[in-house]
């Protein structure tokens, strides 16, 4: 049992709770509140804190800072209370709603599961760990209730065993202090830094905290000679103003100290004063900047520490003047000027600085954290419902190693995922994990603050089936490089295979024999037609039969196309000298001929036929891109072609192009060159003009050779025009 003293000091806290509650909770509030301080009172009976406290007073101090520091109510305070309780269970969960409500179970489960977050290695995760944060939680108010809850803990070290401090320091130094400078809670986030620096760097903090001490007197002499003519000035003008000052805060002078290279003596801006006018809102900027020109008519400013925030507010709706002045003994004191209204604003925290002083590009989860500024400014008009988090907002996933550190994910990753962003070789041999010490298969769907230690077997390797679970980029391209890695070396077997196979079937190897079993078995390539003979998908006796059938039917052919050409083709063949030509025109009837579009031969071309199996003869240039390799496997196929001096006047088609400086008309020009002068129809033509320049391309019904050439030197002399070409 606890002594009365120990009841009356439990008593005392709970009805000073109550008290500064009196204004802002109905009557039906305040049972529930004491309907949780009994539940809290039966919860933590007979429990101790380290330094002899009972533990219901960590409580009740946790749900005091909530209230008086922070600004929250009712289901924020039940939840201090109450948030050492166990709630992971549905039934749990069900009973909290149906005692208090849904918003007080909600708080208490993410407390808890924010809780259990590994925060060892912090330092290294910060922005990722926010993000993990917050992605975590539902309601903004437990964030809030994990700020009080540290807050209590820094003041009250004695009550926790050493290394719980170094844990709770951790985390306010990397996380607890950004997160409440962005929530505007600027005098918690002051003792925050304070307390770190204390703890950090004890010395320095003490010999700061003294030099301040020690120079006080003169301190408060310096400001007093420069505040007075301001005031007075201030009064002569008939300006109703207020004026603060302050020496900077220790980590503050610290950071300037160290940024500056320079002791306490050299900091230049020790001081910071403020002057708040009491001014109708029709006047506020008028008299702000009335008495930005009285300090500046005292003393000099410094010109580019002007920040003008009233003229065009911040996105965040923070206003106010600010600059710097230069004092008598060269001391510079920075000055803000504001209304009452402005200083109302900024200090409850609406002005929401991180908008401002930090680099824009974080916000991503963070954007929502702005709305709480309205919750703490007008807690008795704003509904904390709005704030709840939807569900699903995030599309990323926080994992955390063994070690602790932070994997960021796509939602929806597996093990395998997770393995494959530790290292490649874990991910490929993976074969399970332990997830939140539970054993889990590859295929096990991660959620947002998992702890996975990942299993792996030497036996283990990627399979095609990976691929149908996995959801990273990452894995997919891993997994693929080893599958095709694999498929290459088994393709290299297997076509050492076919080698020994065609070598004992006396069968000569070529790319035509490849080429033609590819199309045959309908494989996307020779890589895979070797995998299927190494993985023995291929059945090699078959195999043989048709290669044996086929090298057989080539024979013949090769033979019949050497000694016989086509009918038509004979009929044709002139004499021209000693040699044979198939001389052509465009009114051949007996022949079946084309010309081929690779390489658009037209009359005067130096050409040659190619004999097909099913389209008869087709004309290309001898220049022809194609013209080599067929030479070289088709050689017996080749014909010798002239061009026919034709009777009439057949056109052939032929494509330009034209290269130049893009003038205005330019194109214009060309074509009526083409058309009117030349006589030369076009079949298409298409520009494209960027960054000053052209480049065209026209499709012309052509008489030979010499009408082309005619027609390119023309237009090549067009003003403008740099290059013509013939294109194939």
């Amino acid at each position: 049992m606890e002594s009365m003293t120990d009841q009356q000091m439990i008593q005392q806290a709970f009805q000073q709770l109550l008290g500064s509650l009196d204004k802002t909770v109905s009557a039906e509030e305040k049972e529930l509140i004491k309907q949780a301080f009994q539940e809290a009172s039966t919860l933590y009976e007979g429990k101790m804190l380290a330094s002899g406290k009972p533990m219901i007073m960590h409580y009740l101090e946790v749900a005091r800072i909530a209230v008086v520091e922070i600004g929250l109510r009712t289901s924020t305070v039940i939840a201090a209370l109450l948030h050492g309780m166990e709630v992971s269970g549905y039934e749990k969960s069900v009973q909290l709603e149906t005692r208090y409500n849904k918003d007080v179970s909600i708080i208490i489960k993410g407390f808890r599961k924010i809780s259990e977050l590994p925060t060892e290695r912090l330092s290294f995760h910060s922005d990722q760990f926010r993000k993990l944060f917050l992605s975590l939680i539902e309601d903004i108010r437990v964030i809030l209730l994990k700020v009080a809850h540290r807050l209590y803990d820094l003041r009250s070290p004695e009550d926790s065993n050493g290394k719980k401090i170094e844990k709770f320091i951790l985390e306010v130094k990397h996380f607890y202090i950004p997160i409440t400078h962005r929530l505007g809670l600027y005098s918690i986030k002051a003792e925050f830094e304070e307390r770190v620096m204390r703890f950090e760097n004890p010395s320095m903090f003490d010999s700061i905290s003294e030099k301040i001490k020690a120079s006080k007197d003169k301190q408060d002499l310096f400001m007093s000679h420069l505040i007075q003519p301001i005031e007075e000035q201030l009064k002569e003008q008939g300006l109703d103003c207020s004026i603060k000052w302050r020496t900077k805060s220790i980590p503050s002078i610290w950071a300037k100290m160290r940024d500056q290279n320079v002791d306490f003596e050299q900091v230049y801006d020790l001081f910071a004063m403020r002057i708040i006018t009491r001014s109708s809102p029709k006047k506020e900027k008028e008299d702000c900047w009335r008495v930005y020109s009285i300090v500046t008519n005292l003393y000099s400013p410094n010109p580019k520490r002007l920040r003008d925030w009233i003229t065009t507010p911040k996105a965040s709706g923070y206003e106010s003047l600010h600059t710097t002045l230069k004092a008598p003994d060269d001391k510079w004191v920075e000055v803000q000027i504001r209304s009452e209204r402005m200083d109302i604003v900024a200090e409850k925290g609406q002005a929401a600085h991180w908008m401002y002083k930090e680099q824009q590009g974080k916000k991503e989860a963070e954007d929502w954290l702005n709305q709480v500024r309205d919750v703490l400014d007008n807690p008795d008009q704003i509904r904390f419902d709005s704030y709840k988090r939807k569900q699903n907002q995030y599309d990323k996933i926080f994992i955390f190693t063994p070690n602790g550190d932070l994997k960021q994910l796509n939602g929806g990753s597996t093990v395998l995922d997770f393995a494959y962003e530790v290292h490649t070789q874990v991910g490929s041999t993976c074969n399970g994990a332990r997830v939140n010490n539970r054993i889990v298969p590859i295929r096990h769907v991660l959620q947002n603050g998992d702890k996975v230690e990942i299993l792996t077997s030497k036996k283990q390797s990627p399979k095609h089936d990976w691929l149908g679970f996995v959801n990273t980029d990452r894995a997919k391209s891993k997994i693929k490089r080893y599958l095709k890695e694999e498929e290459l070396k088994e393709a290299e077997i297997g076509k050492g295979l076919l080698l020994r196979k065609l070598k004992n079937w006396k069968i000569t190897y070529s790319d035509d024999i490849i080429n033609h079993l590819v199309k045959y078995y309908k494989t996307s390539s020779s890589v895979q037609l070797y995998h299927m003979i190494a993985t023995e998908k291929l059945n090699l006796v078959e195999l043989k039969k048709h290669l044996v059938s086929l090298s057989s039917d080539e024979k013949v052919s090769a033979r019949h196309e050497q000694t016989e050409q086509p009918q038509e083709v004979k009929h044709s063949l002139k004499s021209d000298s000693k040699d044979d030509f198939l001389l052509i025109d465009d009114n051949i009837s007996n022949v079946n001929f084309k010309l081929a579009k690779c390489c658009n031969p037209i009359p005067g071309d130096d050409v040659f036929g190619f004999v097909t199996i099913n389209t008869g003869i087709t004309i290309h240039r001898t220049s022809c891109p194609n013209a080599l390799r067929l030479k070289t496997r088709y050689g017996y196929r080749f014909l010798k072609v002239k061009w026919k001096e034709a009777k009439d006047n057949p056109t052939f088609q032929a494509a330009i192009r034209v290269v130049g400086q893009d003038t205005l008309g330019l194109v214009g020009e060309i074509t009526k060159l083409i058309s009117n002068d030349l006589k030369v129809i076009m079949r298409s033509i298409s520009f494209d003009s960027r960054d000053g320049r052209f480049n065209g391309k026209i499709l012309l019904q052509i008489k030979d050779t010499d009408h082309l050439d005619q027609l390119i030197h023309r237009i090549s002399k067009v003003q403008g025009v740099e290059r013509v070409t013939r294109i194939d």
